[in-house]
């Protein structure tokens, strides 16, 4: 009304017809303007859902199906829910989940539960579990590939020739804890992020480290073939190597998630308990467990009765255990290392073991994974060594198949994924990489691994 004043008093226009049509004339220009301005607002929002949700190719490594066949037949109905860590920190928050907690996902056929989820997107999930050597599925498929998902139990080793095959390439996301089966400088050097579900399964690791220490210390599989393989009742052979942990000297290497949590679940046992770690726990966590800090992991473990490792491979760690200081451990020390394989030098694992420097060594991380046949640790003595499954629980097969969920709606959606989840973020160490990691490659070798398979 104000404009059609201040036009009228312009115009000295002063008759009722003239301000009539003034008003319908400006009538139908509004309407007018109206339909152009939702016009390019309807290709606006068009165009703005088309580069959101663009398509992208998901490349996962996932390990093979059961020789059961899948799906299989399971224990449970389904799993405890979960809702927060020990440290307050949420569990895995998608929007939304395509599987029931509970379910094997994280072999070839179980998908991770994404792909439902990723093709009603618009988006391609290709899945395979054959991954090395040259010309496997795996290196077929990284030409157009935007992101990677491996698992630390069944490694898709990402080195820089591959970054180099893979010129579409935004991040490689690890489901589970453990992103060294990524060439963490070449990802730098390339503005590659790198991601993992951070303490998506650090509790089930902990539970397995005292699961395998108890096993060493008490003989327990020695005990257990005298049932079933010798057919026998022989006692004496069972217990000649059976010790009780209470009053034993047990160290972990670095006390983060999984080693603080190894720590709590030994104390009810009435252990001495001690850790090293480039982070020092509150003086309450220590008071509360008994626990005893170490500057140097090297000082510690020449009075453990029992060392776990639970420290992360880098180029700092990596076979930190080798033929000098395999000599710091007391004889008869039991080692465990559920971290990565390459922490340890294999052939003097089997050498300490053979002349009997340690009483046992257990853990389910080998190098390269699988590992060869002719492995040394398949055949040493007085072990207790498994395929690589401490992590992938069904239980935690859930968390990190919702944390890989949730990272990926990040990135379609252009948000920031959670800091403790970032290991590498715009050429940068981050977040949990920035705490735990040091710049370099740990995937030498990895030439090695066995992962090639009929798919």
């Amino acid at each position: 009304a104000f404009l059609i004043f201040l036009l009228v008093a312009k115009s000295n226009i002063d008759t009722i017809d003239s301000i009539i049509r003034l008003i319908m004339t400006l009538m139908t220009f509004h309407a007018f303007a109206n339909t152009q301005m939702q016009k390019v607002a309807s290709v606006f929002r068009r165009s703005f859902q088309s580069s959101t949700y663009v398509n992208e190719k998901v490349l996962a490594v996932l390990y093979p199906d059961p020789l059961t066949g899948f799906p299989p037949k399971y224990a449970r109905e389904g799993i405890p829910a979960i809702k927060r860590y020990p440290d307050g920190m949420l569990t895995p928050t998608p929007k939304a989940i395509d599987f029931k907690p509970g379910e094997l996902l994280g072999c070839f056929s179980g998908e991770l539960g994404l792909r439902k989820f990723l093709e009603d997107q618009g988006h391609q999930l290709v899945v395979t579990a054959d991954k090395d050597g040259e010309g496997c599925e795996f290196e077929k498929h990284l030409e157009d590939a935007h992101y990677v998902i491996s698992q630390p139990f069944y490694p898709a080793y990402l080195t820089r020739r591959r970054m180099e095959m893979a010129p579409r390439l935004k991040a490689a996301i690890t489901a589970g804890v453990g992103s060294d089966h990524v060439d963490l400088s070449a990802a730098m050097d390339r503005n590659i992020d790198v991601a993992e579900v951070t303490y998506c399964n650090s509790i089930s690791v902990s539970e397995h480290v005292v699961m395998m220490i108890l096993g060493l210390v008490r003989n327990y599989i020695p005990s257990y073939k005298w049932i079933t393989k010798e057919g026998g009742w022989n006692i004496a052979d069972c217990v000649q190597r059976a010790y009780d942990v209470e009053g034993m000297k047990v160290g972990t290497v670095a006390a983060g998630r999984i080693g603080l949590a190894v720590l709590k679940r030994l104390h009810p046992f009435d252990c001495e308990l001690h850790y090293c770690d480039r982070h020092r726990l509150p003086k309450d966590v220590e008071d509360k467990y008994n626990l005893t800090y170490w500057k140097d992991w090297k000082d510690m473990v020449k009075e453990m009765d029992v060392v776990t490792l639970n420290c992360p491979l880098h180029s700092e760690t990596e076979h930190m255990i080798n033929a000098s200081t395999i000599n710091l451990f007391q004889k008869g020390a039991y080692l465990i290392n559920t971290a990565r394989g390459k922490l340890c030098d294999r052939d003097v694992i089997a050498k300490a073991l053979r002349e009997r420097k340690l009483a046992g060594y257990a853990g389910d991380v080998w190098f390269p994974q699988p590992p060869m046949e002719d492995h040394p640790w398949r055949t040493m003595p007085f072990h207790g060594m498994t395929p690589h499954t401490s992590g992938t629980s069904l239980s935690a097969q859930a968390r990190y198949s919702a944390g890989v969920r949730e990272i990926l709606e990040c990135y379609f959606d252009h948000e920031e994924i959670r800091e403790p989840y970032q290991i590498v973020t715009n050429g940068k160490l981050a977040g949990a990489g920035a705490h735990s990691y040091s710049e370099g490659n740990a995937t030498s070798g990895s030439e090695e691994a066995i992962g090639k398979v009929d798919k």
